[in-house]
């Protein structure tokens, strides 16, 4: 998009491009997503951006009222396969605040420099001021939706210190920490719970156009393993919770099905979100989770491209219209998603029982997390599920989200006995690649780049097994 045509987006308050990009205004100092309802500023003043951290790194002000820290991620970061696409995949998963620039250039294969300029280049901001607008972005949501006092905020949004926190608390949302949770509603009162494992750290996972709870619901029921997975309440009204392992500790995370669609003045469908709560046992893992989560769900796909290009085709037409909005779900761990497709839910629910580790407190018939590929390796090393286990624990095969897909699709053919069928479908969920053709389909080329998507929807009416 060219400035004149995003001005447009911004004078029609679409909030199709709600995360694709950002404006700021000179005369306010402010940046806000583009459905921002506030007056439309003069096209003279205002100035775009790719990013938050490109706005706040020349001097503006996140909004009170669109709160452009909150929108979808750009669907960019997961369609692309480049070193910009993984960067920010990475950092999503909070990479940067683990292992610093030095730990995200080497999962890469580039050297610190090379990352900075490429980032830099193309998003207006470097891997440091990208995952400091992150930090700020969870530390607002949990100055706003717990008791957790100040200094722990601090730390568990993966600041290194009380006063960088509260430089870049003063900088991106012009108001003190203690000023940021007052301002809550109702004086945050309402809306804030103490950050224990019983209470959680309630959400809005946000997703941009219409969303197809239903669909992705339906999946998540059929291929829940118990122990680590549950779904309970009738259709429509659904909870999806499971169980996580996390850098720091471990989590169990819900999520309510949406019933229906939010709709605009216009009749538009802007987007909306689900409603999730996090039971971490360590509040610095709040980003990593919820990353995890949203490629689970596929909350940062732009359904209005998808449905663009799939809808043009004869037989995906009618099913586009039937079902606008239907998501490719990914995986919450993509080393767990890789065992499972390979080994089926049987057997799944069998190893889980054997070999996954028992939570300190069980939640509801939540009990355990899924086994790591080292003790699977160890455990069962025989066979194609050793020899997977055996690639994930040393790296040989690498799902995490920075990982090139094709370089893991040609480790993950080379094991013996992978067949390419199960490939397809780890590259498809692990890696979240929305543009996989299964071996023995016909899936034809004018589906592409969305031909995961096509395929989802073939499976959801029916078509496909």
């Amino acid at each position: 998009m060219d400035e004149d045509t995003r001005y447009e987006a911004v004078r029609s308050r679409d909030a199709r491009f709600d995360g694709e990009f950002f404006f700021a205004v000179r005369t306010t100092g402010i940046y806000c997503r583009p459905s921002c309802p506030a007056v439309t500023p003069r096209r003279h003043n205002v100035r775009f951006f790719q990013t938050a951290a490109a706005a706040q790194g020349s001097g503006f002000r996140a909004c009170r009222r669109c709160r452009p820290d909150a929108v979808p991620g750009s669907a960019d970061w997961n369609v692309r396969a480049d070193v910009v696409g993984r960067a920010m995949r990475l950092i999503g998963d909070g990479v940067v605040d683990r292992e610093g620039v030095a730990g995200l250039a080497t999962r890469l294969g580039y050297s610190a420099r090379q990352v900075q300029r490429q980032l830099t280049a193309e998003l207006g901001a470097g891997p440091v001021a990208l995952a400091r607008a992150q930090r700020a972005h969870t530390a607002r949501v949990l100055v706003q939706t717990t008791e957790l006092p100040i200094t722990e905020i601090a730390f568990a949004s993966g600041f290194a210190s009380v006063r960088q926190f509260n430089d870049t608390i003063r900088e991106v949302y012009a108001s003190t920490p203690t000023e940021l949770r007052t301002a809550a509603p109702d004086g945050g009162r309402a809306g804030r719970r103490p950050a224990t494992p019983g209470a959680g750290i309630p959400l809005r996972l946000a997703h941009r156009g219409p969303y197809q709870s239903g669909a992705v619901f339906d999946l998540l029921a059929d291929q829940a393993v118990p122990g680590v997975e549950e779904l309970s309440g009738e259709r429509g009204r659904r909870t999806y919770r499971r169980t996580l392992r996390l850098p720091h500790g471990t989590g169990v995370v819900a999520v309510d099905e949406r019933a229906g669609t939010v709709k605009s003045a216009s009749g538009a469908n802007p987007g909306g979100w689900l409603d999730a709560r996090l039971h971490l046992t360590d509040p610095r893992d709040l980003t990593t989770a919820v990353g995890r989560l949203r490629r689970l769900l596929d909350l940062d796909a732009d359904p209005y491209a998808v449905d663009e290009r799939l809808g043009t085709d004869r037989r995906l037409a009618p099913l586009v219209a039937e079902r606008p909005g239907l998501r490719s779900p990914g995986a919450a761990d993509a080393e767990e998603l890789a065992v499972r497709a390979l080994v089926g839910k049987a057997a799944a629910e069998r190893l889980v029982r054997r070999y996954g580790k028992a939570l300190d407190a069980p939640s509801g018939s939540l009990t355990h997390l899924f086994p790591e590929p080292a003790v699977l390796a160890g455990a069962e090393p025989h066979g194609t599920l050793g020899a997977l286990t055996a690639a994930l624990a040393d790296g040989t095969v690498r799902l995490d989200p920075g990982a090139d897909r094709d370089d893991a699709e040609a480790a993950l053919l080379a094991l013996p006995g992978m067949d390419a069928g199960t490939v397809a479908v780890i590259r498809t969920r692990a890696l979240g690649d929305p543009d996989v053709a299964p071996p023995g389909l016909d899936v034809p080329d004018s589906w592409r780049p969305w031909r995961s998507y096509a395929l989802q929807h073939l499976r959801t009416a029916g078509e496909l097994d």
